[in-house]
């Protein structure tokens, strides 16, 4: 396996920063979720405040080794909204 996939930080203070039964496979490549941006459409599982935040606090998609290649198959979209418009 690859090992530019996956990266951890047990120093972190918020080391995992999600509830897993696994912390030996938690993920910290991803840190802030790349996926984010994408609102609705990251395929994550995620949740809406009242106040209209997306809370992610559930999904350990980014936190997933094996999830590696569905981000970056993600990144099209997301360049994409980040492209200076005229």
């Amino acid at each position: 396996m690859p090992n530019y996939d996956f990266n951890q930080n047990k120093a972190c203070e918020y080391f995992p920063c999600h509830k897993t039964e696994k912390p030996e496979e938690f993920s910290c490549l991803f840190c802030y979720c790349p996926l984010y941006a994408l609102g609705d459409k990251c395929g994550g599982n995620f949740t809406y405040t009242e106040k209209g935040i997306k809370n992610c606090t559930n999904c350990l998609i980014p936190h997933r080794r094996e999830n590696f290649q569905h981000i970056l198959s993600k990144m099209g979209p997301i360049l994409e909204m980040a492209k200076k418009k005229d």
